[in-house]
């Protein structure tokens, strides 16, 4: 019975590491652990928006809509704010997102009664944002399960582990500008 010559394995059938180290014979300033790392980082921040999304969907809302009416919250617990009001723009500010992608969260949570936008007590061609008895409620409703969730996500990670972990994420989200540089 003849004998078939050894195949080498498929990429996608290599151990990713050993993908890595092929790829780094190519590309030598490919380094495989900031990678795996990388790699690493992004799926569990997917796997963490998909279970946010999974959460808040459950209430009608999305993780942007859940933002604002969490910000609008804790303004009325600060007297400064909550005389003044906040703007589209310091709510997109405070979110980090654009103007424009706060206007079209605002015209949805407009449409759903869950803010109303009043003209600004200083400025008449702006507004200000504030939120509904119903927005009230539901956020009401919402935190105390969600606080919740969020202690059972962190549970396994000890208080020095979180520090750690805030540390470390800062430190990568600091390196994003070379990443986005053309």
């Amino acid at each position: 019975m003849p004998t078939r010559p050894p195949t080498s394995p498929t990429p996608a059938a290599m151990p990713r590491y050993e993908r890595l180290r092929r790829l780094a014979l190519r590309f030598p300033e490919l380094d495989a652990s900031a990678i795996e790392t990388c790699i690493t980082l992004l799926r569990a921040s997917h796997d963490l928006s998909g279970a946010y999304e999974a959460h808040l969907g459950r209430h009608g809302l999305s993780m942007g809509r859940f933002m604002v009416l969490v910000r609008l919250f804790t303004t009325e617990d600060d007297d400064v704010e909550r005389v003044r009001g906040l703007t589209p723009a310091d709510l997109a500010e405070s979110s980090g997102v654009s103007r424009a992608t706060m206007t079209g969260l605002l015209d949805t949570l407009e449409k759903d009664a869950l803010i109303s936008r009043e003209d600004h007590p200083e400025d008449r061609r702006m507004y200000t944002v504030r939120l509904t008895p119903k927005a009230r409620q539901l956020i009401e409703s919402v935190l105390p399960d969600h606080y919740r969730r969020i202690a059972a996500l962190m549970a396994p990670l000890s208080e020095e582990e979180r520090t750690t972990l805030r540390t470390l994420l800062a430190k990568v989200t600091s390196g994003l500008p070379l990443l986005k540089e053309p």
